[in-house]
């Protein structure tokens, strides 16, 4: 997996083939906007990416990925063509920069990096901001070829619960996990889908920073909770944000830089099983 530090970033703001993208969302019960916020102050040229936006309309679960044609207007509307290199970040530090590097990696785009720490680094490291009114691009030809082989739906995680040919891996905080804290969404209940393992992803995250653990606490975390590179894993959370965190954080050990995403996660598995709040 590819991941780009801040200094590097900031020797390559003018760099024409060089695209950034604000992919800030936050959680519905946290009232935040990351829109609202790129409005308010962003990486020096960045454009904003949202997810919501950017999704499968005909879906009655949030932000699932859309179909070709779909995705390539919408990214080239950005003013992104395939032969940018894209550099994705978010408020938080790594959080739903994660899950835009992994939806272009299944639309077969190249080169496409995550800003460790986000913004929250950059901030911590004093550098430049852009606050006035962001800068238009004009618009760019994009043309996604999607591979769904590591987008599983849920009958691939209901088949699984039979013939276990993978291991679940759900990154949501572990209340939420265990039933024992509400789901943001309110209309639906907390829990766990059977025989998955839960690594929040805020365990993969230093805290302080908002940029990945080192290598060596990453790979202690996944033997922690049993999950080896030999494995076969797919990552699963609330609804394919904190996933793609924890799937970046396991790829990054090994050699390749895509994984497997249940896209409909929690939301999906618990709506479709009925696990509603009464």
């Amino acid at each position: 997996m590819d991941i780009v530090n801040i200094d590097w970033l900031e020797k390559n703001l003018n760099n024409d083939g060089v695209i950034i993208l604000d992919c800030s969302w936050h959680l519905p019960n946290t009232n935040r906007s990351g829109e609202k916020e790129f409005l308010s102050e962003r990486i020096p040229g960045a454009i904003f990416f949202n997810i919501d936006d950017i999704s499968d309309p005909k879906s009655p679960y949030p932000h699932m990925i859309p179909n070709e044609k779909e995705f390539s207007l919408k990214v080239g509307s950005l003013g992104i063509s395939n032969d940018h290199h894209i550099i994705t970040y978010d408020t938080l530090g790594i959080f739903s920069s994660a899950r835009v590097y992994w939806m272009f990696k299944q639309y077969g785009h190249r080169k496409i990096s995550i800003l460790n720490g986000g913004l929250k680094y950059w901030k911590i490291k004093n550098k430049k901001l852009e606050t006035s009114n962001p800068t238009k691009k004009e618009r760019a030809s994009y043309h996604a070829k999607l591979d769904r082989s590591k987008i599983k739906k849920f009958e691939d995680i209901k088949k699984n619960l039979e013939y276990k040919n993978f291991k679940l891996i759900d990154a949501r905080p572990s209340g939420r996990f265990d039933g024992i804290d509400p789901e943001p969404r309110v209309e639906i209940q907390s829990g766990s889908i059977k025989n998955s393992f839960n690594i929040p992803f805020t365990e993969v995250i230093d805290q302080t920073t908002g940029c990945f653990k080192n290598k060596e606490e990453l790979k202690k975390i996944f033997l922690r909770h049993q999950v080896n590179q030999k494995d076969n894993v797919v990552f699963s959370c609330g609804s394919g944000v904190a996933a793609c965190v924890v799937g970046s954080a396991y790829k990054s050990l090994g050699k390749e830089d895509n994984f497997n995403v249940f896209d409909g996660s929690w939301t999906e598995w618990a709506l479709r099983n009925n696990l509603k709040i009464k």
